[in-house]
């Protein structure tokens, strides 16, 4: 290996938004994130569900002539 020419690889902590702080190797020192898995909605159960149904039945509706006509 050449010396000099690689960067210096270094305990780096990384920091959340939400106070979260994780400890890992990297090339940089300080790392600053906006979210991490102690905070992320599908991590932690918090997750938005859609109302599927409601669409379903929107479009069973729309296309309910149609079905009607092809029986």
């Amino acid at each position: 290996m050449k010396k000099d020419i690689h960067p210096k690889y270094e305990i780096a902590t990384i920091s959340c938004a939400c106070g979260n702080t994780i400890e890992v190797g990297s090339t940089k020192s300080d790392i600053k994130i906006e979210i991490c898995s102690k905070c992320h909605p599908f991590f932690t159960g918090k997750q938005k569900l859609i109302d599927t149904a409601g669409r379903i039945e929107r479009f069973r509706k729309k296309y309910e002539k149609y079905q009607n006509n092809n029986n």
